[in-house]
């Protein structure tokens, strides 16, 4: 069977589930099997909980470690020499060099899960979810490393004379031909990840920023501001948001039109500006308030393993607890990261080089930036502000006085939490999710490109484009929900067919990082 019908029985699936199962349906990808189990069965087996994806993410990572002996921390050094350029050679195959190449990568992975997912993470789970987030993202380096490295040994020239490479290519390639039907479901879940994850996330981020900034000034009542109920809990704009989302899909638009190098040129200078005024921001305020940061480590190690299960009466029962907690780190952790994702691969694959294995040490330095440092920063100063005190998980179960009127969730909670450390800390918040919405909105354009490319060929990439463009808007003008339930889903299914892939190459793997590191 073709890749095209392989496509269209994937996506004719995905469109009869989302018609009569709704949305919702969807977020079951996350608590699968639990949740057919019955509240009986895990009420004895609460190990039963623990859902399929974070027994196969973590333990994926754990056994790739394990099976490269460590790369995360061995060769560290070795992907930040080959990033600044030590082995750059302009004769070599591809498209962008390591550093242009990162950066793509970095510009889809450091955005909206570094500032709202973060926030969104504490606020469901608390402030031990960070912790499950550094586990996601520790073990994560060593699928960053296998998944890039995998990319570029089977990557292919398209055309056009453009490299092409990714999970989709690793799979058909490195495993066969009989592989095909699982490299067409990632291509598949590639693209539909890129419409909500990639896009639509980050418009609605950007656009409920800028929204809760005016909001004060104009007030609800303003006709710029007013929303008008089109579809309960799903379709409530105001023009604000609608004028938000044109702009903000013309600015993409003019972006991802001029290609790949266009995007390596726009991202690797956008990406590394703003992080640093970020990064430089969220510094002075936890030195601002050093003598908290102890007792918020303490407060994250604790509650990462024992978060408090009961209050007014009212139990959840101390595993269900800690699965909660668990469960939102190890769910941001991934959107973060995209660490065994398979996304960052596709960016990685363009890269000017004769060593696959040379690009994957640049590809685990990603984790690192992304989570380890910049989404640490942004928990720690929630939490030395003490605003994750107005999150839900706080109200229900540490103070009930805190009422849901009070509550903060998502970039809102980061950007009160940066006006307590500085004078217009929250403006700062705004322009990094101004800045990183739209440069992670344009990365990931790339990426279902590719996907697109690779079902239907290079014809059908400016269709993709169009439909990529009218998604920005629409998620301009989505209520959160809907958009980071599907979003979470599409996540969750392209990461099987890539965890499946780097196991069962696991061995040829290895072999290409033994053969290069004898020689580098």
């Amino acid at each position: 069977m073709s890749k095209q019908r392989y496509a269209l029985i994937v996506f004719g699936i995905i469109g009869v589930v989302l018609l009569f199962a709704g949305v919702h349906f969807y977020d079951s990808v996350w608590s699968f099997p639990g949740n057919l189990l019955g509240e009986d069965f895990l009420k004895s087996f609460p190990i039963a909980s623990i859902p399929l994806m974070v027994f196969a993410l973590l333990g994926t990572g754990i056994y790739m470690t394990f099976k490269l002996g460590f790369p995360q921390l061995k060769h560290v050094l070795h992907g930040i020499k080959v990033t600044r350029g030590d082995y750059d050679d302009v004769e070599d195959e591809g498209d962008l060099n390591h550093f242009r190449a990162l950066s793509t990568a970095l510009a889809a992975t450091v955005g909206i899960g570094n500032i709202a997912g973060v926030a969104i993470a504490i606020y469901y789970g608390g402030p031990g979810a960070l912790f499950w987030m550094w586990i996601t993202a520790f073990f994560g380096t060593a699928l960053k490393y296998s998944e890039c490295t995998l990319a570029l040994q089977y990557r292919e020239t398209d055309s056009v004379g453009n490299t092409a490479g990714g999970p989709m290519y690793t799979i058909e390639n490195g495993l066969g031909p009989k592989w095909r039907w699982l490299a067409v479901a990632f291509a598949c879940f590639a693209i539909i990840c890129s419409f909500f994850t990639g896009n639509a996330i980050q418009s609605f981020t950007l656009t409920d920023q800028l929204y809760s900034q005016f909001l004060p000034l104009l007030g609800s009542e303003n006709w710029l501001m007013s929303k008008s109920v089109v579809i309960e809990g799903i379709f409530e704009p105001s023009i604000f948001q609608i004028v938000l989302g044109l702009i903000i899909a013309s600015i993409v638009a003019m972006v991802i039109l001029g290609g790949i190098k266009r995007i390596g040129n726009v991202t690797g200078y956008l990406v590394p500006i703003m992080a640093v005024i970020y990064v430089f921001t969220a510094l002075f305020i936890i030195l601002g308030n050093y003598e908290k940061v102890g007792q918020s480590f303490g407060t994250i190690f604790k509650m990462a393993f024992n978060p408090p299960a009961e209050i007014a009466g009212i139990s959840a029962g101390a595993f269900i607890a800690f699965l909660n907690t668990m469960m939102m780190g190890v769910k941001r952790g991934l959107f973060s990261s995209e660490a065994g994702q398979g996304s960052a691969a596709i960016a990685h694959s363009t890269a000017k080089t004769k060593y696959s294995v040379r690009e994957g040490v640049v590809a685990l330095l990603e984790p690192y930036i992304d989570t380890i440092v910049i989404c640490t920063l942004t928990g720690l100063v929630i939490m030395v502000t003490d605003s994750w005190h107005y999150t839900q998980f706080y109200g229900q179960r540490i103070d009930t006085a805190i009422t849901s009127d009070m509550w903060m969730n998502s970039s809102v909670l980061t950007s009160h939490a940066f006006a307590q450390g500085v004078p217009f800390g929250d403006k700062i918040v705004t322009l990094a999710v101004v800045l990183f919405a739209i440069s992670t909105a344009i990365s990931w354009s790339f990426y279902g490109d590719r996907a697109t490319e690779y079902l239907f060929g290079t014809k059908a990439i400016p269709f993709y484009r169009y439909c990529y463009v009218f998604m920005v808007f629409v998620g301009a003008v989505l209520m959160l929900e809907p958009v980071w339930i599907f979003g979470d889903a599409a996540l969750g299914f392209m990461t099987f067919p890539n965890l499946i892939a780097i196991i069962l190459l696991s061995t040829k793997l290895k072999s290409l990082s033994s053969s290069y590191f004898e020689k580098h």
